[in-house]
């Protein structure tokens, strides 16, 4: 079929200008003049007739003729306005006023394109313009009239435009007006940001393998200049991260894999892996960098112990593992405890990581340690009382062995065998032989898997970690019993504060208290004399420790014994030491005690391990304990004098001779050893000649407030009795007694409200014991509160004068030291100049 024919519409005629606007040239008329002959035509042609000629169509109707001319002229008048368009800046839209009050519109009108191109194509007579297609072409005359209209509308123009120019000056509203979109603009590319982070979040969590990419935009964001937009990606980088990070520890292909011919899944996997590795490598280096900055230090380590807690078995470990132990003693607390519970959780949770993790922590903090000198937070050496290690691992490995053995002979058995019974029993060894081999390649690739390693591998990693702990531990001891001896031989008339210069002895001991059994017999004794000499106080002789006894505390010493019998309870058949020393230390630490300096519950468990569990006492040791616990629950609250109470009815209990010391003889017990006197001063228990004394605090500690202290001593005292709490009470430690009987518990102090008896019986002439009653809370009701107040007020600063004094004679003995220090230290200045003053003399003389 062919298609319709265009209609093709003759060009439109030129304009019908008037003779005014025509200007003709001198050039083309005295050309015309001197050539009439050529041009004599011109003014015969018919014109009419011309124009219907040109104007005509073939073969088509009048109608259509007439809407394709209306059509024509809609495009031409579409393109008049467009090129009569006015173009104006949106800023100078606004219409200026001046001072008369008068109002200016700006309006620039627009460049037609016919003027362009005449100006690009002045000069060139064969060139037509593209917007004058279908158009009869001018001559040169109407050429130029047209060129001079348009650059004297040009030069309109330019005057107009550089008019309101020099009139419009900057105001300072403007200047706001800038600030505040400069503002917004911020706002809105922050908030522009954190929806890109999450959109970028959502798409890698919905398809990680399609949009890996993608955490590589996620990264580049956490390097903007905003704070909180660097922390949002950090916390997000580290969400995708958990949920990304996969199974298993990611191997990247060697050059020879990277050779070889692979499908397109495996290449698929293979730039997936590398990816992620690669910005996960990234984002580490960029945590690290921001660690050091005070600002996003917070939110970097817990970035990092997430990770850290949450995939320890992946790549990189040993690096987030160096910064966490680096930092297990900071100064801040925020970043040490979230070092030490993430350190906690990696030797709790030993599944995740198969136990590589805590040797590779173990060995770091043991570096740690010795780099610092022993100079670190307490809470970076508690760590190690998260571990925990298994006594049954060699069984199996002798079961495994054992059952080899076995194997082994009933094979040699066989072998024996007659050969007839052995081509009858071929088929069934076949069968046999491929089941086991099938089974061990599954065990196998079971181990190879599995997070569990071997018991061997698990034997190794136990020996390297318990190496690593006793070490550092046996470094504090010695660094302690050194640092101790050389401070008092120093500075032996200063006192000095014994918690700052061993911050790690009390996690120390607390640990050695803890893995005592798994201890190696070969460092038992070294150990156990280490342990004597601290708790005496680091010296051998009797003036060494009295002064090295100002650099420990207490409760330290306290544990030093109680570290000494628990070595001593674990290995009883190995071991055969003497430990009458830590009695002795024990015997003369409890009048040192003091209840707000010193740990309770230290001096609780110290009583229940030296004297309750021990099994054998000597009659004068139990004795003089007895009366020293005595003396001792006399001086200190309710829950002391519990414990030393409830030590005091167990001793009594075990030693039934001591008992005679509940005799109220003039001349003492009955029972009298030795030593005919007592001596409440002597350092040693068994010289003390307790025996013969007589417990006369009982009859003081029965009146005691609290009635739980009350009843121990009836208890206590009738102890030929039966009593109805006595199997209780003497199943109770001194540790539960402490805990029960301490003031942080309200409950445990109820008092009575009933009024003795013993005043009662006073009283029996005076009347019945509730018109007694009667007449002291009369009594009470007249006293007079603001004389209490006064004689309260001046007690109390009795009491401030008494501690000043105190404060000012220290200070004062301080300076008088340090003045004697000095003048020492310049009378061995001048013995040192004199023989180089004679010597110089005798030179002089020869």
């Amino acid at each position: 079929m062919r298609g319709k024919k265009k209609i093709i519409l003759p060009p439109q005629l030129p304009p019908d200008l008037s003779e005014d606007e025509i200007e003709v040239s001198d050039e083309d008329k005295d050309f015309v003049k001197e050539n009439r002959d050529y041009a004599g035509f011109l003014s015969k042609l018919d014109t009419k007739s011309i124009t219907k000629h040109v104007t005509r169509v073939a073969d088509v109707k009048e109608d259509t003729l007439e809407a394709l001319y209306e059509q024509r002229r809609r495009k031409s008048s579409q393109k008049e306005k467009e090129e009569s368009g006015i173009e104006v800046d949106p800023v100078d839209a606004l219409p200026i006023k001046d001072f008369s009050g008068n109002l200016h519109y700006l309006t620039v009108p627009k460049k037609s394109k016919a003027f362009e191109n005449d100006l690009e194509g002045t000069g060139q007579d064969g060139e037509d313009d593209p917007a004058d297609k279908g158009i009869v072409k001018l001559t040169k005359a109407e050429r130029r009239a047209k060129l001079k209209k348009l650059k004297k509308e040009a030069k309109k123009q330019g005057k107009d435009s550089a008019t309101p120019e020099v009139e419009v000056e900057p105001t300072p509203q403007a200047a706001v007006l800038a600030e505040v979109k400069e503002d917004l603009t911020a706002e809105e590319a922050s908030e522009s940001k954190k929806h890109k982070l999450a959109e970028l979040g959502i798409a890698l969590l919905a398809d990680p393998e399609a949009n890996i990419k993608s955490l590589k935009d996620m990264l580049q964001i956490c390097k903007d200049r905003d704070h909180s937009i660097v922390k949002l990606g950090l916390l997000s980088l580290l969400a995708v991260f958990k949920d990304l990070i996969p199974g298993y520890r990611i191997r990247l292909p060697t050059e020879k894999e990277l050779e070889m011919k692979v499908s397109k899944d495996v290449k698929k996997m293979r730039l997936y892996e590398s990816t992620l590795l690669s910005t996960y490598k990234a984002y580490l280096q960029k945590l690290a960098a921001l660690e050091k900055q005070p600002s996003f230090q917070h939110v970097a380590f817990r970035c990092i112990c997430t990770l850290l807690d949450a995939v320890p078995y992946f790549n990189f470990r040993e690096s987030l593992l160096g910064i966490v132990i680096r930092n297990i003693s900071s100064s801040d607390d925020v970043v040490r405890k979230l070092c030490c519970s993430t350190v906690k959780s990696l030797f709790t949770n030993e599944g995740k990581h198969g136990g590589e993790a805590t040797v590779d922590a173990v060995r770091l903090i043991a570096d740690y340690v010795k780099t610092r000198n022993c100079q670190l937070h307490p809470d970076s050496i508690e760590v190690f009382l998260s571990l925990s290690f298994y006594e049954d691992l060699g069984r199996a490995a002798k079961q495994d062995d054992k059952n080899k053995a076995k194997n082994k002979r009933s094979k040699k058995r066989k072998d024996h065998e007659d050969p007839r019974q052995m081509k009858e029993n071929d088929k069934k060894r076949s069968r046999q032989e491929s089941l086991m081999k099938t089974r061990e390649e599954v065990a196998a690739d079971y181990k190879a898997v599995a997070y569990t390693p071997d018991v061997l591998e698990r034997r190794r990693m136990q020996t390297e970690t318990l190496s690593a702990v006793f070490e550092t531990y046996f470094r504090i001891l010695k660094h302690t019993m050194q640092s101790s001896a050389a401070r008092s031989e120093a500075n032996s008339s200063l006192s000095i504060s014994a918690s700052e210069p061993y911050p790690l002895l009390a996690p120390c001991l607390k640990g050695l208290g803890k893995f005592s059994h798994l201890i190696d017999i070969d460092f038992m004794s070294d150990l156990i004399n280490s342990l004597r000499k601290l708790a005496s106080g680091g010296g051998d002789t009797e003036k060494t420790s009295e002064k090295c006894s100002k650099c420990l505390t207490v409760s330290e010493r306290l544990q030093c014994c109680i570290v000494a019998f628990k070595v001593m309870k674990s290995n009883l058949d190995a071991l055969n030491v003497d430990l009458q020393d830590f009695f002795v230390q024990l015997y003369n630490i409890i009048l040192e005690y003091r209840p707000g300096r010193d740990q309770g519950e230290v001096l609780a468990e110290a009583l229940k391990i030296m004297l309750c569990e021990d099994r054998q006492h000597d009659m004068q040791k139990a004795a003089a304990f007895v009366k020293r616990l005595a003396t001792f629950s006399l001086c200190f609250g309710s829950a002391e004098s519990m414990a030393a109470l409830v030590t005091l009815k167990h001793l009594l209990l075990k030693n039934v001779k001591c008992r005679n010391l509940l005799e109220n003889d003039a001349g003492g017990g009955s029972v009298s050893g030795l030593i005919a006197k007592y001596h409440p001063e002597a350092s040693d228990p068994n010289l003390s000649g307790a025996l013969a004394s007589v417990l006369w605090e009982l009859n003081l500690l029965s009146k005691h407030y609290h009635p739980g202290v009350s009843s121990m001593i009836s208890s206590i005292s009738s102890m030929n009795t039966a009593h109805q709490n006595q199997v209780y009470l003497s199943i109770i430690t001194p540790q539960q007694a402490f805990m029960d009987f301490s003031l942080d518990r309200p409950e445990s102090f109820k008092p009575n409200g009933d009024i003795k008896k013993s005043n009662n019986k006073r009283k029996r002439g005076t009347g019945s014991s509730i018109s007694s009653g009667i007449e002291l809370s009369e009594d009470a009701i007249s006293i007079d509160e603001n004389e209490v107040k006064k004689k309260l007020s001046a007690h109390f600063m009795l009491l401030h004068d008494i501690k000043e004094n105190q404060r000012l004679r220290a200070e004062l003995e301080r300076t008088t030291s340090s003045i004697q220090l000095y003048e020492d230290y310049k009378k061995q200045k001048k013995s040192a100049k004199k023989p180089q003053t004679k010597k110089s003399k005798i030179l002089t003389v020869e």
